[in-house]
């Protein structure tokens, strides 16, 4: 099948468009506002974008009342902070609760029964359960385009990587394990995935 986003009608049950570009890693992503409140929200646009220095990127999109996904931003535009926790599959229900459209007052960590451990570099918390954590700072927000911004926004924050913490558990051999970290990842519809098996390929030209 072919069609034309925005022009043709697809005819297939929901959106199709993000269950093809998966799987998405969560940016599952703590804040704080100018007054100190806590925000925890997963965003199912997230990825690495540089490796010098490091960078991250998530992008908020949809109504201007989506709660959560809005707090983040409105808070990164506060401080200029925040901070990226792995989504794993023992805290999948966190991060699927977390989700949540609270209000602006409510404490997602606590809503969530998890709990806030303090940052090394930044204020925001992590998540202490989460075994990776990237303590971030604004490098720029990019408002992108859409068809009417009154209705609908499309916004991508980008943060470089300032702090990096790895549960020890997670290094075997002077590497970073993925099977022992266990991440989830998005696809589309209400649909995860999580990594079970990893498999390895030299690049050509590159050093074995």
């Amino acid at each position: 099948m072919f069609y034309r986003p925005g022009i043709d009608e697809h005819g297939l049950r929901g959106n199709p468009f993000n269950q093809l570009v998966i799987p998405r890693p969560i940016g599952w992503i703590s804040s704080l506002d100018a007054g100190g409140r806590i925000n925890l929200a997963p965003f199912s646009f997230f990825n690495a974008v540089a490796y010098v220095p490091p960078q991250v990127m998530f992008s908020t999109t949809g109504p201007h009342a989506e709660g959560g996904a809005k707090d983040s931003l409105q808070n990164v535009r506060e401080t200029g902070e925040f901070v990226f926790n792995l989504a794993t599959w023992s805290l999948r229900e966190a991060v699927n609760l977390t989700s949540t459209p609270a209000p602006r007052e409510v404490d997602e960590l606590d809503l969530a029964g998890l709990t806030p451990a303090p940052s090394r570099v930044i204020a925001p918390p992590r998540v202490a359960e989460s075994p990776v954590h990237l303590e971030c700072t604004l490098v720029e927000i990019v408002e992108l385009r859409t068809p009417d911004r009154e209705a609908h926004t499309n916004t991508a924050i980008f943060g470089e990587v300032v702090g990096v913490h790895i549960a020890d558990e997670a290094i075997v051999d002077g590497k970073v394990d993925a099977l022992r970290l266990d991440p989830i990842a998005r696809l589309g519809y209400d649909e995860y995935t999580r990594v079970v098996e990893v498999f390895a390929m030299t690049r050509p030209g590159w050093p074995v």
